[in-house]
């Protein structure tokens, strides 16, 4: 987290960070996810989706889930550390309203 821009530190408003080794079997099949991958997931309401009436809320969550990182980083011949960073900076992004396609652009992805 340290290592994160300041402009995304600094805007982080009502949002948890949980770290789990497995996605569990909800999150899987709520995604439909038919490789079983998850390596994080954004769950609440983007900030670019926030209202007027946005309070009394319970926080956003950004999960990450370290046992299908390792996996991927060893795939991909990357440190483990890189890629968790990625998975976090494209988790916050989520909650900043990017799209899939906006996070391939900037390389988050």
């Amino acid at each position: 987290m340290d290592s994160l821009p300041n402009d995304f530190k600094n805007n982080l408003k009502n949002v948890e960070f949980i770290i789990e080794d497995f996605p569990s079997r909800k999150f899987i099949n709520e995604l439909h996810l038919t490789n079983g991958i998850l390596l994080g997931l954004y769950v609440g309401i983007p900030l670019n989706r926030r209202g007027a009436n946005y309070n009394w809320v319970l926080p956003d969550r950004i999960y990450i889930f370290v046992e299908p990182i390792l996996r991927v980083s060893h795939v991909e011949g990357i440190p483990f550390e890189v890629k968790v960073r990625k998975v976090v900076l494209h988790e916050i992004g989520h909650y900043f309203g990017l799209g899939e396609e906006d996070l391939r652009r900037l390389g988050v992805y």
